[in-house]
């Protein structure tokens, strides 16, 4: 009997004798489930893409621990956090003036989660063709600071000023040893000093602020071009001497040593440092790196930071930033000429 009632039941049909109704309704309803969550799909990986940085940024910065680079990007490094969302560790890869980590920076997944630290070093050493790399190799995220150089001696050299530096240099052609990067900012600047005091100097090459002046506080070296960060504390100890800096004024933390603007010579020493990402980076991820420096910029313990490291703020987004290195390399390639080997 219950077969046969099963057999003999009938199902309520639309008008076109197609499947019964009572059995379309699960079957449109699980198509419209599935049209709803292919709907959603694309949806959530947007979301989910849009997620940045969902990881730590990885920061190379090319030069030895130590340095004026290494230093000044420790503090950025430190205070980025609470506005990126995530920790940008830093990376040290040194080597060929500053090139060898830019060139693994630009091997990297352009994906926003790898950024490096550059200065004008890069377009010097590209212009003296010791790399190819150039600043347009590379996507501009942001310059963050500015840091005056400074003309230093070790305290048991005669010099005790710009005077007495130029007085022996100029008795002496090419006796003086020089510490610089070959290649690099430190070079252009020593250059300058040579040009404005009619000087020669014999030039020791060291891969980075810190190798260079390590070895002038050993006395293997006479002079070099130093920076705040990288030479202060020795200065302070009695271990070198600063004669001169290449700020438009004397800077608060070295009210004693002169600019070389008031010593009469024409000469602005200064090394912006900034940071790029890997070509091809999306702009979107560039604007959130961007915007977060740009706030980290304006935190009172950021600046402190800097100040006690010899640097000032210098934020320029990545529209800015990209003109300020393009401008500049305008000007490097016409200055660098002399170095090429």
């Amino acid at each position: 009997m219950r077969f046969n009632t099963l057999k003999t039941r009938t199902e309520p049909h639309d008008n076109t004798g197609a499947t019964p109704l009572r059995w379309r309704r699960p079957l449109t309803a699980a198509l419209a489930l599935g049209l709803s969550l292919g709907a959603a799909l694309p949806t959530t990986q947007a979301q989910a893409a849009d997620d940045y940085p969902s990881q730590a940024v990885q920061f190379i910065v090319p030069w030895s621990p130590g340095g004026g680079s290494d230093t000044l990007m420790r503090v950025v490094s430190n205070h980025i956090e609470p506005y990126l969302g995530q920790p940008m560790p830093i990376i040290n890869q040194p080597g060929v003036s500053g090139t060898l980590g830019l060139k693994q920076l630009s091997r990297k997944d352009a994906d926003g989660y790898t950024v490096g630290q550059v200065h004008e070093g890069l377009l010097v050493s590209h212009d003296t063709g010791l790399t190819a790399l150039n600043h347009d190799d590379f996507a501009p995220v942001a310059a963050m600071t500015s840091s005056p150089q400074y003309l230093v001696v070790n305290a048991d050299s005669p010099w005790q000023n710009w005077d007495d530096f130029v007085t022996y240099a100029k008795a002496h052609p090419g006796e003086i040893r020089m510490g610089v990067t070959l290649g690099g900012v430190p070079h252009v600047d020593a250059a300058m000093i040579e040009d404005a005091g009619n000087l020669q100097f014999h030039y020791v090459g060291f891969e980075g602020t810190g190798a260079r002046i390590r070895a002038l506080v050993g006395g293997h070296i006479d002079a070099a071009i130093g920076d705040i960060s990288s030479s202060l504390e020795f200065v302070r100890n009695g271990d070198l001497r600063f004669l001169a800096v290449g700020s438009d004024e004397r800077l608060e933390r070295t009210p004693d040593v002169p600019t070389f603007k008031e010593l009469g010579e024409d000469i602005e020493l200064n090394v912006v440092r900034g940071i790029v990402a890997p070509k091809g980076t999306p702009d979107a991820r560039i604007e959130t790196l961007a915007q977060a420096l740009k706030r980290e910029s304006q935190d009172e313990a950021f600046i402190e930071g800097l100040h006690n490291a010899g640097a000032e703020v210098r934020y320029m987004g990545p529209e800015a930033y990209g003109d300020y290195l393009a401008e500049t390399d305008d000007t490097f390639n016409r200055l660098s000429g002399k170095l090429k080997k």
